[in-house]
């Protein structure tokens, strides 16, 4: 551990405390290093997302094309429902609130009347940055703010998330070819200690192909279920989406899937360095929360690399008309941010869309 950076956090002092008494699993360590009320990574007064002096970007700070193609994705959706008077997207984990603003203003016609959009996030920052960004639309009553402590009503229309499911505590599990091992924070450091995986062994036998091998494992995040129970149970009807880092199951199983430490754009596996001061991540398994989704009455659960999604459901060939009447400077942005999203290699290849879909009761 970084000992200036994390006494400055305040987070340093009070896992050091706790580690004295015996190791913390890195699940544990991670919620107090983002979460802690008081000295938490997402608890802080300022923001990290964006480019110079920030950690991390994600697909909104490229652009506005995420959130117009969600509002084609989205408009689409509101018809299949038979054009309801009010449809309410919920977006948990709403950072900013920028693909709430983005997609709001991409919104037209009859379906940007019916159009309500709740931004639910307890990050002061985010909550700060939100009002800002969704001013107009708070103003006129298509966005409004919820605390993650209420209770959320049941409602029509989308539930849609941002890089939300990577920041949930997980913890990293190994095998070693006898015995699973979890990592976990000892006073002089980092180690792999034996342990009973439980569900989340049982979880990673089925994914294996051919049978487990040593170095085999992944992240297992015990408050999904629980999240994805909150969020299915409200939405009543249509469509829940979630863009994340991630793989299949088996993929992050063979690959021994491990957390990972965002600081200043560099990204490395050092999780237990520079606690408070440092967002930790860790690659969502979509086979696991395509079948918790499954679980809760959805169908049609299936996710495709972003630069796929957007080619299916971006309108691709109104954006190519548009695009030409704008100034240089303006449509060689608009091009850039669709490279971003769309091109082999760059971010549209690295994040993934999760989709599926609870129909109508009859």
């Amino acid at each position: 551990m970084n000992p200036d950076m994390d006494q400055a956090s305040g987070i340093g002092a009070i896992i050091r405390r706790q580690t004295a008494s015996g190791p913390l699993p890195a699940a544990e360590v991670m919620a107090l290093a983002l979460y802690h009320p008081e000295h938490g990574y997402y608890r802080r007064p300022e923001g990290p997302w964006g480019f110079e002096g920030k950690d991390y970007y994600t697909a909104l700070d490229t652009g506005p094309l995420l959130g117009e193609a969600l509002a084609a994705r989205l408009e689409s959706a509101w018809n299949v429902l038979g054009r309801p008077p009010l449809f309410t997207v919920l977006e948990p984990g709403a950072g900013r609130g920028w693909l709430g603003r983005d997609l709001l203003a991409a919104a037209s016609g009859p379906f940007s009347k019916a159009l309500v959009y709740v931004h639910r996030d307890d990050n002061p920052a985010a909550r700060a940055a939100a009002a800002s960004a969704l001013a107009p639309f708070l103003a006129d009553g298509r966005a409004r703010f919820v605390s993650e402590q209420e209770p959320l009503p049941v409602f029509q229309g989308a539930v849609i998330s941002n890089e939300l499911f990577d920041a949930l505590p997980a913890q990293p599990w190994r095998w070693d070819g006898s015995r699973w091992l979890r990592a976990v924070l000892a006073a002089t450091g980092p180690e792999w200690v034996p342990g009973d995986a439980g569900e989340a062994g049982i979880w990673f036998q089925t994914q294996a192909e051919g049978g487990l091998h040593p170095g085999d494992g992944a992240v297992w995040c015990d408050d999904m279920p629980a999240l994805v129970r909150e969020l299915s149970r409200a939405l009543a009807a249509g469509l829940f989406l979630a863009v994340d880092y991630g793989d299949q199951g088996a993929r992050l199983v063979a690959k021994g899937a491990n957390l990972r430490r965002c600081r200043s754009h560099i990204v490395d596996g050092a999780w237990w360095e520079d606690l408070g001061a440092c967002d930790i991540t860790a690659d969502v398994d979509f086979t696991r929360l395509t079948r918790l989704l499954e679980a809760e009455g959805f169908h049609e659960a299936a996710h495709h690399a972003l630069s796929r999604w957007i080619r299916v459901h971006a309108p691709l060939s109104e954006w190519e008309v548009q695009w030409q009447e704008l100034p240089e400077r303006d449509r060689a942005a608009r091009m850039e941010n669709l490279l971003q999203l769309t091109l082999p290699g760059m971010m549209g290849e690295r994040f993934r869309v999760l989709e599926a879909w609870k129909p109508l009761l009859p």
